[in-house]
């Protein structure tokens, strides 16, 4: 096992021990959750009793394929808590999400839930967000509009950088949801409340992925153990 899959091998096993038998889950996408979906595979064939919610047809894939029993949102709309990872994590909890496309329904079973644990390796830390590029998912209908009153409104924030269309090879790449997803290049996001208001003011955006006072808990992972902070 890789070092950097250790690491969220150990992430994913932290947040294990903090959840008890019988919760309705809600269960992140990415290379983090997945490592999660394993650890939860292990204890359900174990007789451990859950029921998760996917936030992406990738995870509900993975759990079918491992045994993780699971059921719709519409089915359990009230969640008991919500494991998942984080491109990036500030001292306040703030997040960056949406790396691995499917931040509208993360934060959709996110707000469904009443606990939220984010794990992740330490590196994913950091004092501002902004370096790891925050994606917008948007809609196809008046893209290049949508495009210039992102851009219009980070300037007025005095954000620059590039905002490129997510591409999977060379089509765009297209959400679980049928939406398009921009990927904006700010470098540092000194005020996300504010830039999370103005983005949400263009009805072109589908969602971002600024997840404020979402998160509960972060399990952060590193080679000198787990650190563990809370809201």
């Amino acid at each position: 096992m890789s070092d950097a899959k250790s690491l969220k091998r150990k992430a994913a096993e932290a947040a294990f021990a903090e959840l008890d038998e019988g919760l309705n889950i809600g269960i992140g996408t990415g290379s983090t959750a997945e490592e999660f979906v394993r650890v939860l595979a292990e204890h359900v064939e174990a007789d451990f009793e859950m029921t998760g919610v996917t936030t992406s047809e990738r995870t509900e894939t993975l759990c079918r394929e491992l045994g993780v029993p699971t059921k719709t949102l519409d089915e359990i709309p009230i969640l008991d808590v919500t494991v998942d990872g984080a491109d990036e994590i500030d001292g306040d909890l703030r997040l960056i999400k949406g790396g691995g496309g499917a931040l509208l329904r993360e934060k959709i079973v996110a707000f469904s839930s009443a606990k939220m644990i984010v794990i992740a390796d330490a590196s994913k830390k950091v004092e501002t967000l902004g370096a790891f590029p925050l994606p917008i998912e948007v809609n196809g209908f008046g893209l290049m509009s949508t495009f210039m009153a992102i851009r219009r409104v980070a300037e007025t924030l005095d954000l620059t950088g590039d905002i490129v269309l997510r591409k999977n090879g060379d089509q765009p790449f297209i959400t679980d949801g049928g939406h398009l997803i921009l990927d904006a290049s700010f470098g540092r996001i000194p005020d996300p409340e504010a830039l999370s208001a103005a983005l949400r003011s263009i009805p072109g955006i589908v969602e971002h992925g600024l997840f404020i006072k979402l998160a509960s808990v972060a399990i952060l992972a590193s080679e000198d153990g787990i650190e563990r902070l809370e809201a």
